[in-house]
């Protein structure tokens, strides 16, 4: 099965993808939390998915992956499967949710989610981060990566879809 990409989707996929390059490369990507940074570098890869599908979600969150992989401050993201395997998943939880339940707001909060749980999950599994750091990170991160995603995808979806039509 082939599947061709318009040029709309190339399109949008990279200029998500640069939005995330200059995240990942300033504060806004990552934002220290004493602990763990909280990010906000899953938000282009959710929006990227909800707008063009799965494909350009999941080429989105391979630059998000691998960002986090260059710039590794801990042996777990020294990990390609910790750093890169949850963040590809992103786009595609967060295109089928959203086709499922049309709520840009909900696939927002799955694709949070599948990085918070696939992240902290391959961690925990790897033996990198026992159970309690993990937990801790998850209540001090992931309301507030949560709560952002929702607002600026919801804005920014809205806006698009709005402008498209």
């Amino acid at each position: 099965m082939t599947s061709k990409l318009s040029v709309r989707q190339i399109t949008v996929a990279g200029m998500l993808s640069a939005i995330s390059i200059v995240m990942a490369t300033t504060p806004l990507g990552y934002i220290p939390l004493g602990i763990a940074n909280a990010t906000t570098m899953h938000i282009p890869t959710i929006i990227g998915s909800i707008l063009e599908g799965p494909y350009v979600g999941t080429f989105i969150g391979l630059i998000f992956g691998v960002s986090s992989f260059i710039r590794q401050n801990t042996p777990l993201f020294a990990d390609p499967v910790v750093a890169i395997l949850p963040r590809l998943l992103i786009g595609i939880v967060a295109y089928y949710t959203y086709k499922l339940t049309k709520s840009s707001g909900v696939a927002a909060i799955a694709g949070t989610l599948t990085n918070t749980v696939g992240v902290l999950g391959l961690a925990v599994l790897k033996k990198y981060l026992t159970v309690q750091v993990a937990l801790m990170v998850v209540l001090k991160n992931t309301i507030f990566e949560v709560v952002i995603a929702v607002i600026l995808t919801t804005i920014i979806v809205k806006s698009v879809k709005r402008y498209i039509k």
